[in-house]
């Protein structure tokens, strides 16, 4: 079978990197562009390979993946239309997750980006996994060479995880694509069939990986167990993910953060909220919990900036007597937030919505002066836990928010990146994959001592075994990952969706439909496969 990467956009690098070989024709060298056949030569030519390919992980939450707009995917594709999601601001760019039906559909560039990009980090992965066992490279050892195919295993799994998650069945593509196997008939790969690559890249990954990241941003033994227990949940394996989780939960190198450290450290402040501060949130910080961390960097070569403070913080400094600044975390647009029901949660001694989590009031500029108004609706009151008005005057500027990632550039307050190391994957998520592979097996007792391990840490009242169920661990997740977990990919693995969505959201659940589960397959796709029927997702 040969697969068709249509990827027009990238086609020149697809063609840079496999090159082009009629016995060694003139035997001409290049010297002015980097070559496959020159980079893939040694073990620091891979490097610069796995860093390109990190560096192409990064561009998920960078918000600049090519012709999808400034919105990252984490922002729409993961989480808008899930049960506890909402948009303060609804413009023309929002109405297909809120409204669904006529305005989503097959042809719209976002939809195309972002299978494009999954599909170039696999095409990326690929050239790596296959150039490496190549005789030509003079490896320092099998140790050293597993480790980079291992690396690179991963996130090919990672790749596909998206991929399966958003469109269901897809090409499955595991060799490098050359001029050999270029075709237009591409065919779509059930998903047991990609979920068993996916796990015989991470069971590889886990044996070769090392225990704990070497590099920041690098992956690890760990990052490759808890992506296997998500995936054995996924297989109807409960015994094996409880497995998965409990080896990375046992590694000895990660735990929960439970006390204050770091940069903040002196500082009132949570331990449930230090891991997310810029300085705190590498390993190499002291960031015991982070499995998995995408680092940002400014005016440093292979450096890049995020968009995840403006679409998660919100337009407080639209309030009249505030600005952009520290107090209002930066400068936030408010394009995603939380809905009331996500708030109404917590338990109003829970860490987790304590003013240090959640934006709950606004610093007014001049403390000094006292701020009066005749219509005090209009302004930034403050958030009590359960006392929160269902809607709110001026609601895109005046309802609560994270902080987890308020970001703030000194140098020009109002810039639109950011520059905050960010925590990608944290332990928390690993024990409650845990608790849910245990519930799942009927161990609500080992269940609820995991799941009360993550509540301890923030103060939350314990439960116990009677009180555990998959709705508890939805609305654990909710408490503890807001605005980090891949909230769409959860509701679907455990079949809740589409009730959820109906039942908590009230801007896209009266909408949203069996049908939207999936979505559509870009139609630059099916009319690219030219020489066999790329058939569309039902429905669309």
């Amino acid at each position: 079978m040969k697969f068709n990467i249509f990827f027009l956009t990238c086609l020149s690098f697809l063609l840079l990197l496999t090159g082009c070989s009629e016995k060694d024709f003139l035997n001409e060298e290049s010297r002015s562009t980097l070559t496959a056949d020159q980079l893939y030569t040694s073990p620091e030519g891979f490097e610069v390979a796995l860093n390109g390919l990190y560096s192409m992980f990064r561009e998920f939450e960078r918000g600049n993946v090519p012709g999808s707009g400034t919105e990252t995917m984490m922002g729409r594709a993961i989480s808008a239309s899930t049960d506890y999601f909402y948009f303060p601001i609804v413009r023309n760019q929002e109405m297909p997750w809120v409204q669904w039906g006529t305005y989503m559909n097959s042809a719209r560039s976002d939809i195309t980006a972002w299978f494009n990009y999954l599909y170039q980090i696999v095409r990326a992965a690929n050239t790596i996994i296959n150039r490496a066992e190549s005789p030509e490279v003079q490896w320092g050892g099998d140790a050293q060479k597993n480790t980079v195919i291992a690396e690179a295993r991963l996130i090919r799994a990672w790749s596909y995880r998206h991929l399966t998650y958003l469109w269901g069945d897809v090409p499955l593509v595991t060799e490098e694509i050359s001029g050999s196997n270029f075709g237009n008939d591409w065919g779509r790969t059930p998903k047991v069939e990609i979920y068993d690559q996916m796990e015989s890249d991470l069971l590889f990954a886990e044996e070769h990986l090392p225990s704990v990241q070497a590099n920041a941003g690098s992956t690890s033994r760990a990052t490759a167990q808890h992506y296997l227990s998500e995936l054995y949940l996924i297989k109807g394996r409960p015994d094996l993910a409880e497995a998965k989780a409990q080896a990375a939960i046992d590694n000895p190198n990660y735990h929960l953060i439970t006390e204050r450290y770091g940069v903040r450290a002196g500082q009132p402040g949570v331990p449930f909220m230090d891991a997310f501060y810029d300085g705190n949130a590498l390993y190499s910080e002291g960031n015991t919990e982070v499995l998995w961390a995408i680092p940002f960097n400014r005016q440093v070569q292979g450096g890049s900036s995020n968009l995840m403070r403006r679409g998660w913080v919100l337009w407080y400094w639209q309030i009249k007597g505030t600005s952009v600044g520290f107090q209002t975390g930066g400068r936030g647009s408010g394009w995603y937030g939380i809905t009331k029901q996500g708030l109404d949660l917590y338990e109003a001694q829970d860490d987790r919505a304590s003013e240090y989590a959640i934006y709950r009031y606004v610093v007014k500029d001049n403390g000094d002066t006292v701020f009066t108004t005749t219509d005090p609706d209009k302004y930034m009151g403050a958030f009590q836990i359960g006392s929160f008005p269902e809607t709110a005057p001026d609601r895109p500027y005046n309802w609560p928010s994270t902080k987890k990632w308020e970001d703030v550039f000194e140098e020009n307050l109002v810039a639109d990146p950011g520059y905050k190391d960010q925590p990608y994957l944290r332990l928390a998520e690993t024990y409650l994959l845990l608790a849910e592979a245990q519930h799942l097996q009927g161990k609500n007792d080992l269940a609820a001592e995991n799941i009360n391990i993550i509540r301890r840490r923030s103060h939350a009242s314990t439960i116990n075994a009677s009180q555990v169920s998959i709705d508890f661990i939805l609305d654990e997740r909710a408490r503890e990952l807001f605005a980090e977990e891949h909230r769409r990919y959860t509701l679907l693995r455990l079949g809740r969706w589409l009730d959820r969505t109906k039942q908590y959201n009230d801007q896209s659940g009266p909408y949203v439909t069996e049908r939207d589960t999936l979505y559509p397959i870009p139609q630059a796709v099916i009319d690219a496969n030219l020489d066999k029927p790329f058939p569309q997702n039902p429905g669309w």
